[in-house]
């Protein structure tokens, strides 16, 4: 980790070293990584970021943990698709979808994963472990079998099961918890504390786990020519996500890979049945009021997010906004985006979609900015959400006669 200074403090600005550490001893605010970017600067250029892999470890330089021999699946460089059809739509001009659905196991955390456990095995970790609400346990699990370690994923009971069997199918350990998204992360610290040398990658590993999400941003500025998008639409869980792509854009100027400094505005999107983050900055509050989660949309039913404050701060800062979305809103927007861009989104794409559509509608997102919305998770993982609203248009007899009968002309002037 040439680049990697240590870790510092959020709140009080202590300094540790690069260990696995989280949150700071003095007063107990979360740590984040510190980079040299005059050194970064010095040597990485566009150039050798395109000589790289056609992956997340492209940006090597930018990340805390060395690439050689990375926990790796392949992560990263997904598509940045123009989805003109949508913006006609919504009324909007530029809009592009970032589709992080395409990973190895169908959703962002991949990138945060192989960040986190290629840092845990530098670190001397032999098990993988996570608390999660089904994504994180699906890559968890994919990766540790990859690079041959030990995994125990824990998660709420009523998770969809299509998660389930995608991270049980790995040969790790599931352990579901009759409980909460929350209560199962508060059983996760407890057994960080008793189990030391377990790299759960969203407790003890957390501060370099966060790092990956800043690949978000590293790629839609390098899709679109190595500029900024004027406005982003982020789906809100822990929060993470959100301020590290805003953290990515600005750390882009920081070592002259943009020229200019960005003005992005972001904005986030939740769940109305899990809106902490949304309902505080619709009240003007600056503390985040936890909740307890009601929502389809489970993967970002994080009812006291761990960066929620810090991603408000973000979305005002920047000129964005915060909307939540009902249930019904959401499954309107996975519809939208598969009939009108072809892409099958998760529950947690609907929120950010319908969020979208609100945000046009009300004028929050303006027709003459460059707009991206993160599409983070696959569709096929929560098909139970839509089942009951997608099914054959028709069933018909094998004959000719009845499919042109039921069907008719499609396609004909």
């Amino acid at each position: 980790m040439p680049y990697v200074q240590g870790l510092r403090c959020r709140e009080c600005a202590r300094e540790y070293p690069a260990e696995a550490l989280h949150a700071c001893e003095w007063c107990f605010g979360p740590l984040e990584v510190v980079y040299d970017y005059a050194a970064i600067a010095s040597r990485t250029t566009r150039g050798s970021i395109a000589a790289g892999p056609n992956t997340l470890w492209r940006y090597a330089d930018l990340l805390p943990a060395a690439s050689d021999g990375a926990v790796s699946l392949g992560a990263g460089m997904t598509p940045l698709i123009r989805a003109d059809r949508l913006a006609a739509e919504l009324g909007l001009g530029e809009l592009w979808i970032k589709n992080d659905a395409l990973n190895p196991t169908g959703s962002f955390k991949d990138r945060v994963v192989s960040v986190a456990l290629t840092r845990a095995r530098e670190l001397g970790f032999k098990v993988a472990a996570c608390a999660s609400t089904g994504n994180l346990a699906n890559s968890v699990a994919a990766h540790a079998a990859h690079a041959g370690m030990e995994s125990v994923v824990c998660v709420p009971a009523d998770l969809e099961p299509a998660k389930i069997i995608g991270t049980a199918v790995y040969g790790g350990r599931v352990v579901a918890v009759e409980g909460t998204y929350d209560e199962v992360n508060r059983l996760c610290g407890e057994l960080a504390a008793v189990h030391p040398d377990w790299a759960f990658v969203n407790v003890n590993l957390r501060t370099y786990y966060a790092e990956g999400s800043r690949t978000l941003a590293f790629e839609v500025a390098e899709q679109l020519g190595w500029q900024a998008p004027d406005h982003v639409v982020v789906p809100i869980g822990s929060g993470s996500q959100l301020t590290r792509i805003a953290r990515g854009f600005a750390e882009l100027h920081d070592v002259g890979l943009l020229p200019d400094a960005p003005h992005t505005r972001v904005s986030g999107a939740q769940a109305a049945g899990c809106a902490p983050v949304a309902t505080a900055f619709a009240e003007g509050a600056s503390a985040v009021r936890p909740v307890r989660p009601a929502t389809i949309a489970k993967s970002i039913a994080i009812g006291d997010p761990a960066d929620g404050g810090y991603a408000l701060d973000v979305v005002r800062a920047s000129g964005g906004a915060v909307g939540a979305v009902t249930d019904a809103e959401i499954l309107q927007g996975i519809r939208l985006l598969a009939r009108s861009e072809g892409i099958f989104t998760e529950t947690a794409g609907g929120v950010t979609i319908a969020t979208l559509a609100r945000f046009a509608a009300e004028g929050v997102i303006r027709p003459d900015e460059s707009v991206v919305a993160y599409v983070t998770g696959n569709g096929l993982k929560t098909i139970d959400a839509v089942a009951g609203a997608c099914a054959p248009t028709v069933t018909v007899p094998p004959s000719l006669d009845a499919f042109e009968a039921a069907v008719g002309s499609i396609g004909e002037a």
